[in-house]
């Protein structure tokens, strides 16, 4: 009965934190690929951070154009999460450590973050090529600055874009590299 509620507690825990650290993430990169606000599922990240974000600002400047308030809310966050699911698994873990993990384990969720919406956009252009959607234009927006240099180091073959696979093998790689150096 207790494997069950840590394994509960830890699912809710990395779910509840996951989700706002994955919509505060895509709230940063949207502003840095300078995505379209009035998409309604921007306006959904929009208001969905804007209550937090707004009292950090006050508190945070942004710097050189880069949101620093939203980077620190998505890394106190994380850092709180690994807390909760150290303390809840019953594992004393340094702080210190658990300060560098963090940042670990926020690289890896942006780098997935663009594994998957590389992965929706390959799907959707084999489902429904050439057809506008709110969503698919702004996993355009997110992913156009990945794939554009992708692109020009392996351009289309006969009709067929193969630059997500490299793109893929890139992520990939850097993801598996991130544990060594982030423990």
């Amino acid at each position: 009965m207790d494997n069950f509620l840590v394994n509960a507690g830890s699912y809710l825990i990395s779910s509840i934190f996951g989700l706002y650290i994955i919509i505060v993430l895509l709230r940063f990169i949207l502003q840095t690929v300078r995505a379209d606000f009035y998409n309604p599922l921007s306006q959904f990240i929009v208001k969905a951070t804007t209550p937090v974000l707004k009292a950090l600002r006050r508190i945070i400047p942004g710097l050189f154009g880069i949101d620093i308030a939203s980077i620190l809310l998505a890394y106190f966050l994380q850092y709180i999460e690994n807390i909760l699911l150290s303390a809840i698994r019953g594992i004393s873990v340094n702080p210190v450590f658990l300060l560098w993990h963090s940042i670990g384990s926020l690289l890896t969720l942006v780098l997935y973050i663009y594994f998957f919406a590389i992965l929706v956009q390959v799907i959707i252009s084999w489902v429904s090529p050439g057809t506008y959607n709110p969503g698919t234009a702004l996993i355009h927006h997110i992913t156009e600055p990945v794939m554009r240099p992708a692109r020009k180091l392996l351009p289309p073959f006969s009709g067929f874009d193969l630059s997500p696979i490299l793109v893929f093998v890139a992520l990939n790689i850097i993801i598996m590299f991130i544990p060594v150096i982030f423990g």
